[in-house]
């Protein structure tokens, strides 16, 4: 990723932010989020469609009876309009005029990407590094969408991954022999792909070991991109984690799961915190705190969850959507009035949204 700090805050979901919010979302990060089930169940393959499936993603959070591997930041409540705010400097909340029809969002560093319900991407932002928001002819039959910090991955409905922008650390060059991919992270200048078998894969920048994926790890139903980490949730609701050499992170504690974390269907990593969704409606947060971005808010229930630079993000099941943490570029205040919200995401300082079409 790029060497300024600004670009350090580059983050893919899902929610998932997909993602998880359901999707989110993200950027993130960010899919249907897992619920634990009374055994853990193998893993389900996402069977390859012709057009984008509306299969729940880390974004947004809806009820299951068992964790399912997650497609990225789709939403399961169908498409719909995008709604941006937050940090505008290059362009990444300027939301193309007349755009509908979305079923995903990906926010990076400085630039933005929607999934449309023909399978099509459409970016913009990235007014720094235009090779970013570049889609490629090949990016057809999309299912998925990641962003990291100026590069793009996506996942096709035939289980392979494409990439671009930036790839000085090979990150938007996903491996030759990859396929079979059920789920897609991005985050800095690393990827990770979620295989059909519950197997993680995972390229680009390793200097602080975000790509050293655990030997043996398996029964993964979701994965999430930090800055300089990674995060899987297993389908027994638990949650792994790996990275973090970085001097920041190392300090914060963001690569070391709290003891006893559990009964968690949704993960989104951020720069250095990282929240996750619990299968009760609650949010859990741990990581750096400098700018309150750990504090859930009191009382909190939520659907979908989206960790940004040194923001969080909720989707409440009404609609809503509550922010909290940095706020300097206003990307913790979620626009006044927005509603009907399906799926967020979020990055750097910037937040996207997916309001329902029609409302």
């Amino acid at each position: 990723m790029a060497a300024s700090s600004h670009a350090r805050y580059g983050l893919g979901r899902f929610l998932l932010l997909g993602t998880v919010l359901v999707s989110v979302a993200a950027c993130g990060g960010a899919a249907a989020t897992p619920v634990p089930p009374a055994a853990t169940p193998a893993p389900q393959t996402a069977a390859p469609t012709t057009a984008p499936t509306a299969a729940p993603s880390a974004a947004v959070a809806t009820p299951t009876t068992a964790p399912t591997i997650s497609s990225g930041p789709v939403s399961p409540a169908g498409a719909g309009t995008v709604v941006a705010w937050g940090d505008d400097s290059s362009g990444q909340t300027d939301v193309p005029a007349g755009l509908a029809g979305v079923v995903a969002v990906a926010a990076g560093d400085d630039f933005s990407m929607a999934l449309k319900s023909d399978g099509t991407i459409v970016a913009w932002g990235g007014s720094d590094d235009p090779a970013e928001t570049k889609i490629p002819a090949a990016a057809t039959g999309i299912k998925a969408i990641a962003a990291g910090s100026n590069f793009g991955i996506a996942l096709k409905t035939d289980g392979t991954v494409i990439g671009w922008g930036d790839n000085t650390a090979g990150q938007s060059k996903p491996p030759a022999s990859l396929k079979d991919v059920a789920g897609i992270a991005a985050a800095g200048s690393q990827a990770l792909a979620l295989k059909s078998d519950g197997t993680v894969v995972a390229w680009g920048d390793d200097s602080n070991g975000a790509t050293d994926v655990p030997s043996g790890l398996k029964n993964v139903a979701q994965v999430s991109a930090g800055y300089d980490f990674s995060l899987a949730l297993l389908t027994d609701g638990t949650v792994v984690a790996w990275g973090d050499k970085y001097p920041t992170d190392v300090a914060s504690g963001v690569a070391k799961v709290p003891v006893g974390l559990g009964g968690v269907k949704a993960v989104s990593a951020g720069f250095v915190h990282n929240l996750v969704l619990k299968s009760d409606g609650t949010v859990f947060s741990w990581g750096s705190n400098s700018d309150g971005e750990t504090k859930v808010p009191a009382g909190l229930k939520a659907v979908a969850v989206a960790a940004g630079g040194n923001f969080s993000l909720a989707l409440k099941a009404d609609g809503t959507v509550v922010g909290w943490g940095s706020n300097d570029s206003g990307q913790a205040t979620p626009p006044s009035g927005l509603a009907s919200v399906i799926a967020i995401d979020a990055a750097g300082s910037h937040a996207l949204a997916i309001v329902a079409q029609g409302s």
